[in-house]
């Protein structure tokens, strides 16, 4: 009955469409939306995420099945059409690495399903989503020690060109001095480091002699953005 709704208005056709059924398009359409929703499943495991990208990932496979099936299965045709998509998206809005490693494992699932390897996309699934899993789970990746931005606040009246390096040094593996910076009208300065600590729980000490030299003004130490997983 809905066969019909696979032939052209234009006349005969001889793209991949018009070669399929409906119950064979449809059974296409029920793997893309159960891949999709394990994909987007995936991508929300140890990840911060929105509602509208998570649903916008499990919607993606159908949405590129129907691209595909609609080029005739040209892979060539659908890549581009699929990949203007994403040029839009991510040139207007910073994506983090898995946000666009997610989208073309969601496109992937597509173009398999687009042109009726349900088995295939399946099998593919499986196989990254279990990766995913197992390389999210090990310390592969993962800093020994994560770096930190040290702020220490000093008088204006202040010499303080490594002053603080001593310290630093001692506690530190590494060190760098990326912003300077006045507060209070002018009459603080605010020393902004990057650095990594040798050793975990060393940081109150290190904290302690550092307010001998600053003459007991604010310190702050938080952890960096880790600005490396943004593409």
């Amino acid at each position: 009955m809905l066969d019909g709704a696979f032939t052209s208005i234009f006349g005969a056709s001889d793209s991949l469409v018009a070669g399929i059924t409906s119950i064979e398009f449809l059974w296409c359409c029920l793997a893309s939306l159960v891949l999709g929703a394990v994909a987007a499943a995936v991508y929300m495991f140890r990840h911060d995420y929105s509602k509208s990208f998570v649903v916008t990932l499990a919607l993606l496979p159908l949405i590129v099945q129907a691209v595909i099936t609609l080029v005739n299965g040209n892979l060539g045709a659908g890549v581009a059409v699929m990949g203007v998509f994403n040029l839009v998206r991510f040139r207007s809005i910073p994506g983090s690495a898995k946000d666009i490693g997610s989208v073309f494992f969601a496109m992937a699932i597509g173009l398999a399903t687009g042109m009726g390897f349900i088995t295939l996309a399946v099998l593919f699934t499986v196989i990254v989503s279990v990766a995913n899993v197992l390389y999210a789970l090990s310390p592969f990746g993962k800093q020994s020690e994560p770096s930190k931005t040290l702020t220490v606040t000093v008088p204006e009246d202040l010499e303080f060109e490594g002053m603080f390096d001593g310290v630093l040094n001692r506690f530190t593996e590494r060190h760098e001095l990326t912003e300077i910076r006045t507060t209070n009208m002018g009459s603080l300065y605010q020393l902004q480091y990057r650095l990594r600590m040798k050793h975990a729980g060393q940081e109150k000490q290190m904290i302690d002699e550092l307010r001998c030299l600053n003459g007991n003004l604010k310190i702050t130490l938080g952890m960096t953005p880790n600005i490396q997983s943004t593409l």
